[in-house]
């Protein structure tokens, strides 16, 4: 969040950080939000965010907003674009360090270790509905393209929706 905060100003974006945890706050943080026209969401990963990513996924369609997410299950699901840490590799390397530390390697003296790989996905189905042009650029950046909603439930929410 700080990253995006310090960057924001440059770009003449205006942030307005909602921590929202329940239902309701999920609810009534994105509908202020698309009320302000010209807006987006940047959800973050969290719990809460996972726990309830199928309602902001659904609730970002409805109100025809733009939202980055930082995990690819929110693209699966029918977000738009995701960028985030590959969680596989993640788990890979801390496998590496439980061996390691099985091994007699004291725990404090193994290194912290930073994400080495992010993955960028997006949904081009979600990008026709809300009306935005991927560009070409953009789509041979991305590790994943997925071209239409996971399965019946997700597509017949996105046709649901309100447009």
């Amino acid at each position: 969040m700080g990253a995006v905060q310090s960057v924001a100003p440059s770009l003449g974006v205006e942030l307005r950080p909602v921590e929202a945890r329940d239902v309701g706050e999920i609810e009534r943080a994105v509908t202020a939000i698309a009320r302000c026209g010209n807006g987006g969401l940047i959800v973050l990963s969290g719990n809460a965010s996972l726990a309830h990513r199928e309602l902001i996924i659904t609730l970002a369609a409805r109100e025809r907003l733009p939202a980055v997410y930082s995990d690819r299950v929110f693209v699966a699901g029918g977000g738009l674009i995701s960028y985030g840490t590959n969680r596989t590799e993640q788990y890979r390397r801390a496998a590496g360090y439980v061996d390691r530390i099985l091994k007699g390697e004291n725990s404090a003296d193994l290194p912290v270790q930073a994400p080495t790989k992010y993955e960028l996905a997006i949904n081009l189905k979600t990008a026709r509905a809300l009306g935005l042009d991927v560009g070409p650029t953009l789509l041979a950046r991305a590790d994943e393209v997925l071209a239409r909603a996971r399965n019946r439930s997700s597509a017949r929410k996105m046709l649901n929706a309100r447009w």
